[in-house]
């Protein structure tokens, strides 16, 4: 039998987008035939994952998972919402969601480190599940969040099943206060960032040029006042503020009663305890954030097919 080298296996992944260890196997029974090797693929269903390689996958689910002070959020996509309901695509997430506790917040590493059960890696995984359920999916992202002591929290707005859906949060209490305090809090602010969808925890984190550009808009407005200079000058820096108290976390007024900054719940929490309570950070993850979706002309494309 020729022997299976590396770059033999890399070739035919390449060439059919297939996981690593099936191109392995099909080129062991093969006798090291590339041709016949692509065949055995196709006869599988595996090499069809290729030919979806293309299509925007934009639907999906988030997973969200803690172990301790320590919590992951991942996001897989896939082209069309009904995938989210499937087993096979749920079970996914949500291993690949536990894994990614230990992977941290790198979406490669994620992929390469081994899927339970002895199927390859988790990207093998991933375009095993591609033939066997027919759409693109992908990896696209992964974040964690940890504190020394306190908990985190995860919440998921329109969950699917527990731990997965299409909004998942994580936020991080740091103190030593006991769990009976710090769990409800923390879930509460949980679900806060989920509705209010905070930019950065405070002024500090916001993006410097998302902040020149409310000024920006702040002075063009202002323009048209007939204010004197000083006046505008104000005015735009009040709409700076604005800008940062609505979109930073502590700043923002709790979704719970809609009158108390979020810096002064967890104040209120602390005094309660008897000791300090630490907001360190949070993580909002939306499925399909970013990513342009394709318009179909479904017209157009049983014109198309029709040949028309």
């Amino acid at each position: 039998m020729a022997e299976v080298t590396a770059s033999m296996v890399k070739d035919l992944r390449d060439k059919t987008g297939a996981g690593m260890m099936d191109c392995k196997k099909a080129l062991a029974e093969t006798a090291g035939d590339m041709e016949a090797a692509v065949d055995w693929l196709r006869a599988k269903g595996l090499a069809a994952a290729a030919k979806k390689a293309g299509r925007t996958a934009a639907e999906g689910l988030v997973g969200v998972a803690v172990n301790g002070t320590k919590g992951a959020a991942v996001e897989v996509n896939s082209e069309t919402d009904f995938v989210a309901k499937n087993d096979i695509f749920q079970a996914f997430v949500r291993t690949v969601t536990g894994l990614a506790l230990d992977s941290g917040a790198d979406a490669e590493a994620l992929a390469a480190m081994p899927f339970p059960g002895g199927e390859g890696t988790v990207a093998e995984k991933l375009t095993a599940n591609i033939a066997t359920i027919g759409e693109q999916q992908s990896l696209r992202r992964t974040a964690t969040l940890e504190v020394s002591q306190g908990t985190v929290a995860a919440y998921v707005h329109n969950a699917v099943a527990p731990g997965i859906g299409r909004i998942g949060v994580l936020v991080g209490l740091e103190s030593a206060a006991p769990a009976d305090v710090l769990e409800p809090l923390a879930k509460q602010l949980a679900m806060h960032v989920a509705a209010a969808n905070p930019l950065a925890l405070d002024e500090t984190g916001l993006d410097p040029a998302l902040v020149e550009r409310e000024r920006a808009i702040a002075r063009e407005k202002a323009a048209t006042s007939g204010k004197p200079a000083e006046i505008i000058e104000k005015m735009i820096e009040g709409g700076v503020r604005k800008f940062a108290q609505e979109s930073t976390l502590v700043n923002q007024l709790f979704v719970m009663d809609g009158k108390t900054k979020v810096a002064d719940v967890v104040a209120a929490a602390a005094k309660a305890a008897g000791t300090a309570i630490a907001l360190k950070g949070f993580v909002r993850m939306q499925l399909g954030e970013g990513i342009e979706k394709q318009q179909s002309d479904f017209a157009a494309e049983v014109a198309a097919a029709a040949g028309l």
